[in-house]
């Protein structure tokens, strides 16, 4: 069977600040290759392929040998960004929400952002994230990833004056509903102007930490 053509977005950089990125599930090796070259002749920096499989990984390495695979984030990089101002915080909840939180840090540091990343910091032991508030008030904006009951993006808004974007996570026991519970939670945040984004949606919110950070 004849393979598909793409047609990667090549002038959306130009209008959003953002390139595409090539998300990884439901597309053959051959297809992400492809579209990964169109956007480099198009001369898009950088080229992310979020969600890969290990077929995908290889070829894709196999073609670019200066491409760095995220294993955690499970991220593809290629052609990363120059380091520009802005610098942004990962905050994980637990060791369980590290591959949502690493999505969202390699795909800020890809688009040239610094990151601070603090791990292992959830409510069930709230002096932890205390302890680490002097390093969130430097930043200048913080991705919360928590699954659970989704808390701890409430605690950080309320001790910092940074944005915060919340990223819910599928992490949990049966009543969590596979991340549910937690993305209710951020949207129910007591605290005014919290941000969140989908379940597991480590890469969107680096993306709206770079929008905000852009201007």
């Amino acid at each position: 069977m004849e393979e598909p053509q793409v047609h990667p977005d090549t002038g959306r950089e130009a209008r959003t600040g953002q390139p595409e990125v090539i998300y990884g599930p439901g597309k053959t090796a051959e297809q992400i290759l492809a579209v990964a070259r169109d956007l480099l002749e198009a001369g898009v920096r950088p080229i992310l392929v979020s969600r890969v499989t290990a077929d995908q990984v290889a070829a894709f390495t196999e073609s670019f040998p200066d491409a760095r695979y995220h294993e955690t984030a499970n991220l593809l990089v290629l052609a990363p960004a120059p380091t520009r101002r802005g610098t942004v915080a990962v905050v994980a909840a637990g060791t369980s929400d590290l591959p949502v939180a690493e999505e969202a840090a390699a795909t800020a540091a890809a688009f040239g952002l610094s990151v601070e990343r603090v791990t292992d910091v959830g409510v069930a032991g709230v002096h932890r994230v205390l302890q680490r508030v002097p390093t969130l008030e430097r930043m200048d904006a913080v991705i919360v990833v928590a699954g659970m009951e989704g808390a701890l993006p409430s605690v950080v808004a309320g001790l910092v004056y940074a944005p915060v974007i919340a990223v819910p996570t599928s992490v949990g026991y049966g009543a969590t509903f596979e991340g549910l519970a937690a993305l209710l939670g951020m949207l129910s945040s007591c605290v005014p102007g919290v941000v969140v984004v989908n379940i597991d949606n480590g890469l969107g919110a680096a993306m709206a930490a770079h929008r905000m950070l852009s201007r």
